[in-house]
């Protein structure tokens, strides 16, 4: 994983070159929205559990069919995995957050979870909806309209960031589709 620094400085090395135009006022502008990253990721890291929770519960609520027997949910240790998980996509579309960078998450997450869920028979629909449903509360979070969870923010637009988060959890979705 390269953060957003680092790969400024790949990149001009491989060209032989100084670190200057473009990329030089790329990352003028990252540390400017920095605070505003980390603001963002913070909201998501503090409301993991909520949004993960509400995610799971929404996909059921959509499909009871996941906790009866025989169901993916069904039984306490299949509910406990599928909370798991979405707890480890949601961590990781947050690295790729405070990175700017979306290869941690590619990386370490989405390599090859498409081939792992087929395996345990996890529907993928189910999967996807239940992202779909991290994806909102994490756009509502970072742009402060979480109904209920207000947070004192810095004042400014997020609308990057919150599609920056929303395009991460695009990834997660094509990963599994």
């Amino acid at each position: 994983m390269l953060d957003a620094f680092s790969r400024v400085v790949v990149n001009s090395d491989s060209t032989a070159a100084y670190v200057g135009g473009a990329d030089l006022q790329a990352l003028k502008t990252f540390i400017t929205d920095g605070n505003k990253r980390l603001d963002s990721v913070n909201y998501i890291v503090s409301n993991a559990s909520c949004i993960v929770s509400d995610a799971v519960s929404g996909m059921i609520c959509e499909n009871p069919g996941l906790i009866t027997p025989g169901g993916n949910c069904y039984t306490n240790r299949r509910m406990a995995a599928c909370l798991r998980d979405g707890e480890i996509i949601l961590r990781y579309i947050s690295y790729a957050l405070l990175a700017g960078d979306a290869s941690v998450l590619e990386d370490r997450c989405l390599n090859g979870l498409k081939e792992t869920y087929i395996a345990l028979g996890v529907p993928t629909n189910s999967t996807v909806r239940a992202v779909a449903i991290m994806k909102a509360a994490t756009v509502a979070f970072i742009t402060n309209t979480a109904s209920q969870r207000k947070v004192e923010v810095i004042t400014g637009d997020c609308s990057a960031l919150s599609a920056e988060a929303a395009a991460y959890c695009d990834r997660v979705t094509a990963a599994v589709s």
